[in-house]
Parts: structure tokens; sequence; C-alpha cells
């Protein structure tokens, strides 16, 4: 007689996650846009697997440049930004190869100079991304990150490649369906926080002789050193500029 191997703590039953993605599909019916919705799939990812810190979608905008449509918190945001910055990451390899990409230990990771380290000093040690494929189109991807190395496995990635199939076709019949006409609140103020992240950088690069990741990470440290978020850190920043230039 075999052993039934054990079930995993946040393997959701097919007719689960089936549930999941029709309430979601309500949802992006009536949103002006699919911003907010993204955002709950991200954080319903990140409550589904375990280990999961956060999570996050990644999307072509209008002008056909990469972007963290849906994510759980800023870290997510400040990782995802750098590899798009670098073109370079776990992310963007699983995006371009349309298959899972995973690291169990970013510390150790030498397949992404630039990024593995940066985002280890985050506090992010395991990674895994899977492809967003509708039909012959690769849409983007999915990511999820841990602050544990080894914290992903073949189980994780199954249940990971469940979402991002009817996530995928949900994505693209919207996007062709031209729903999101209207930029939402949501959109509009992530936008504005990746504006300000990278007008700060720039401020301190010209400040202190910095490179563009010696100053991202300074923006980090400050960030979750006094507990605020990315965004406010970048607007404290710009506004000393602003105080000095009055004197």
């Amino acid at each position: 007689m075999r052993n039934s191997e054990p079930a995993l703590p946040g393997d959701l039953p097919l007719d689960e996650l089936s549930t999941l993605f029709a309430r979601i599909q309500g949802m992006l019916l009536t949103e002006e846009t699919v911003a907010h919705a993204v955002d709950l799939l991200a954080q319903a990812i990140k409550e589904t697997i375990p280990g999961a810190v956060g999570a996050g979608v990644s999307l072509m905008d209008r002008q056909g440049r990469r972007t963290s449509t849906g994510s759980t918190d800023e870290l997510v945001v400040a990782a995802d930004e750098l590899q798009y910055k670098l073109g370079s990451g776990p992310c963007l390899e699983a995006w371009a190869g349309a298959a899972p990409v995973r690291s169990d230990d970013l510390a150790a990771d030498i397949r992404w100079p630039g990024f593995s380290g940066p985002a280890a000093e985050m506090g992010l040690r395991s990674v895994l991304s899977v492809p967003l494929l509708h039909k012959t189109e690769i849409l983007g991807a999915i990511k999820i990150y841990s602050m544990e190395t080894e914290a992903f496995d073949e189980r994780t990635e199954h249940l990971l490649t469940l979402f991002a199939g009817p996530t995928a076709t949900l994505l693209a019949n919207i996007q062709s369906a031209e729903v999101p006409h209207r930029v939402s609140r949501e959109l509009k103020d992530a936008i504005a926080s990746r504006d300000s992240i990278a007008l700060a950088r720039g401020i301190l690069m010209e400040r202190r002789g910095l490179n563009s990741d010696e100053a991202m990470r300074e923006l980090i440290i400050l960030s979750r050193s006094n507990g605020h978020s990315l965004r406010s850190v970048a607007e404290q920043v710009m506004m000393s500029v602003s105080n000095r230039q009055r004197y």
C-alpha cells in the first residue's frame, strides 16, 4: 500500500481556486481599473503560499514598460524596480523564458549580478517566479518572496502555476476588452511613488556621490529603520532639498 503524500498547508483544492478566481473576476468587471483587483490577487497568493512574505504581479504598461501592477508591499515594489532598472532578475527571466525560475538563496546566487546581493540586503532570501501565459502570449509574471532560504520547492511552483493560468486568462480578457479607460487613484499613487523614489535616488547620488544601486539601498535602509514607506522617505529627501533652497 502506497503512502499518500502529505498535503501542503497552503495547497488549495482546485474547486477553492476556482471559487477564488470567480470572485475576483466579478470584482474586475466592476472596478474602474484592474489595479485594485490585481493587488488583491497578489495578497491572496501571499496568504496561500507558506513562507511567502510578499507577492506581486508584473505586467507591461501602456508605454510598453515593465511595471509592478499588483504588489503586497513596498519591499516587493523595490525588488521589482531594481530588476526593471538592471534588466535582469528572476522575474524577468521567468517572463522572457516562459518558464518558472526559483532561487533558494539570493545571497549566494550569481545568476543575476547587481540584483541578488541588494535583494538579500533587503532581507529577501528566496524567490519564485512563474510566467503569465495566455495562449501564445506572455503577459508578464507572478512572483513570491521569502526571508528564509529554501522557502519554496516544486510543490510551491505547482501551486503558483495554478494561480498563473486563470490570472493570465482574466488579464488577457480585460486587456482585450479595454475595460480600464480611467486611471484609478491606486495606480496614480503607484506612479507618483515611483517618480518620487526615482527623484530622491537622483538627489542622493548627486549629494553623496553614490551610484544608483547605493542610493536605492540608502533609501531602503532609511525606510526600514524608521518604519516609513519608501515614498515617504523619498518625499523627506526631496523636502530637505527644498528647505535648503529657501535659505
